[in-house]
Parts: C-alpha cells; structure tokens; sequence
C-alpha cells in the first residue's frame, strides 16, 4: 500500500517500526488509529502500490463461494431428511474443512453427521452439471490414487466425492472430526504416503478376484445342479418310472 498524498510505501514483509507493527503483519490488520509514519495521513488515504497475492485471493473467494453453497445444500439435507434418520451422529454438525484451490478445482473435506467426504468442486469454466449420479472416476494426488464418485446438486451443482466415513458413530465430538480432516488435507499431499495407497490398491484388487472366484464357482454350481435336476427323454416319457441308466441301456 502507499500513501497517495507523500507516496510513502507500507510493506507487510517488514511492518512498521515507528508503531511496532510487526514483519508479516497486512494492511488490513493494522490498528485502525495507524497513520503514516511519514505525513500522519490516516489509513483511507493509502492505495494499493502492488498485489502479487491478487490472483490467488481471487480464486480463494471463487472457491469459497462454491463451498458455502456446498454447505447450504447439505444444511438443507440435514433438516429436511436426515435429521431423525438412527444412525446419523446429532453430536456433528455440517462443516467444510481445509478448502483450497488445487491444480485449479476447489479441494476439501466436508464434514456431516452421516458422513465424511473428500470433495472435489469444478474450477473456473468447467461445467459438471452434466455429472450423472453414481459414475467413477479415479483422481491422483502426490499420495497415491483415490476413487471419487460423481454427483450433483441443485445448489452447488455437480462434484466429486471420495468416501472416507460412510457413518460417523466413532465421533464424539466435532471437533475430533474436524481434526482428522484437517490430517487428512495434510497427509493427501505426501509422497510418502504413496506405497500405503497402493498396497490397499492391491489388497483391494486381491479382494475383488476372491470375490470374482467365488461367484465363479457358486455359478457353475448352481448349473450343475441345474443340470442334475432336469428330466431325460425316458423319465417324460414314462412319466419318471425309467432311470438314466435304463436310457443309456437302450
């Protein structure tokens, strides 16, 4: 910022010796009787000299307005339909956690009594409202890869959503909540955390061939006993008196 009536520059990066106003302390957070330390012109009269922080503050807001109609929309839920539901947490409440802006998409967690999401919000000028409900679609972070699913509503529109609570009955407080979200933004981030998510990757894939394999065999099961319980030619013919190996005799 800087004084339009002697052009004297306030720098955050070094604050104000003459008031004690720390290094690293914004224009906005100064006491409101500040002046400048050069002619006493009172804060009103600064203007802004230099923004390098404009941009990105600009995209923060555009992704906090998604998130607060992010929040709206499952406010709504929550008093309209799941509040009386058995198995929803009423010691949690709907809060959005650690929402930033990421490779140009709005990323956070959103914390409710039922559940706790991993979201992903479109970024400027992409249109998810096409989104159908239910579809997949794997995401990658710096640790590992992460299946979201897509979704839409009327308020925010359409978004992705990776389940990491299905129910919230482990939560005491919202605070506990609030806290393991917060680790799960910082943990998402790192690389090492990379061969954790692939090992479960693997587990999981161990776990669906099982399930593949069973099914498997519990179809060809079924056909054989099928098979064993259909009539021959005889048995119709002489109305089950004759056996198979009568038949095969013949």
């Amino acid at each position: 910022m800087e004084c339009k009536i002697c052009w004297t520059p306030y720098d955050p990066a070094t604050g104000d010796d003459f008031r004690q106003v720390l290094p690293g302390t914004p224009f906005t957070q100064l006491p409101e009787d500040w002046h400048c330390p050069n002619c006493d012109a009172p804060k009103a009269q600064f203007i802004v000299q230099s923004d390098p922080g404009a941009p990105a503050l600009l995209e923060q807001q555009r992704v906090d307005a998604q998130v607060a109609a992010l929040v709206a929309d499952f406010r709504e839920i929550w008093h309209s339909k799941m509040r009386d539901v058995p198995l929803v947490n009423k010691a949690l409440s709907i809060e959005a956690v650690g929402f930033r802006s990421h490779a140009g998409r709005g990323l956070g967690v959103l914390v409710s009594p039922w559940f706790m999401n991993l979201i992903q919000l479109p970024a400027e000028g992409e249109d998810w409202s096409g989104f159908i409900p239910g579809v997949k679609e794997d995401v990658h972070f710096p640790s590992g890869t992460y299946e979201f699913i897509h979704n839409r509503r009327e308020m925010v529109g359409g978004y992705k959503a990776c389940s990491l609570y299905s129910t919230m009955g482990d939560f005491q407080t919202q605070m506990q909540a609030v806290d393991l979200a917060r680790a799960v933004m910082i943990e998402l981030f790192k690389e090492e955390n990379r061969a954790e998510t692939d090992r479960a990757a693997e587990i999981r894939a161990t776990r669906t061939a099982e399930v593949a394999a069973a099914e498997a065999a519990e179809t060809a099961t079924e056909a054989r006993v099928e098979a064993m319980a259909q009539p021959t030619r005889r048995r119709l013919i002489s109305a089950g008196l004759a056996n198979d190996a009568e038949e095969g005799a013949e």
